[in-house]
């Protein structure tokens, strides 16, 4: 089976691409889905959480809960958080990717997709055969993300502070997808990058 690892910065257009590989019947691996699933659901995952992070805990009807916007707004103010969190939470969403894959290729598909937004900042790349990453011009990147519900320029220049910039991305890609002129010329170039990687 093909692995390709689905990255991109904020803003420039990961899901859109992720959701493109779906129409064309590849299985994605969404990593900030389980995340999700991970600190709405694992019990064990939110223990460890409200030990380190008390203040992100709610408790509704005697269950304690994670509010994902004030644990953002701690690890995004000081890196050490974020690499503490990231420590609690990587190893189970490892987990949950192999159980993944073990499922998708027992189904008999030919190429699975990795949707990473951090795929090189976590090593990543290191599991996939092929590495994808998306780009569009700044300003686009920049307009995508300030549209965004509780988004500030603050908070996206910290993101991006966070992340490998998108340069470094594109000069360690096989592919790039670009996702600044639209839906459809988006969706050619994944077609194409199919074709590619399975001839």
């Amino acid at each position: 089976m093909i692995i390709i690892g689905l990255t991109g910065s904020i803003g420039m257009g990961k899901s859109a691409t992720a959701n493109l590989f779906k129409q064309f019947n590849i299985p994605v691996f969404d990593a900030d889905k389980c995340v999700h699933e991970i600190l709405n659901n694992n019990t064990r995952v939110i223990n460890i959480i409200n030990d380190y992070f008390p203040e992100a805990i709610v408790k509704k009807n005697k269950k304690s809960f994670i509010d994902r916007k004030i644990l953002g707004n701690i690890v995004f103010k000081d890196n050490n958080k974020k690499k503490l969190l990231e420590k609690i939470i990587h190893p189970e969403v490892n987990l949950q990717r192999k159980k993944w894959l073990e499922f998708v290729k027992r189904q008999k598909y030919k190429i699975a997709c990795f949707d990473i937004p951090l795929l090189f900042e976590t090593k990543g790349e290191k599991r996939c055969d092929y590495v994808v990453v998306t780009s569009c011009p700044f300003f686009l990147q920049k307009q995508r993300v300030l549209g965004r519900n509780n988004m500030t320029v603050n908070k996206f220049y910290n993101i991006l502070k966070n992340q490998i910039n998108d340069f470094e991305k594109r000069k360690r890609a096989h592919f790039i997808i670009n996702t600044g002129n639209g839906h459809r010329f988006s969706r050619n170039q994944v077609k194409k990058l199919i074709d590619k990687v399975l001839t």
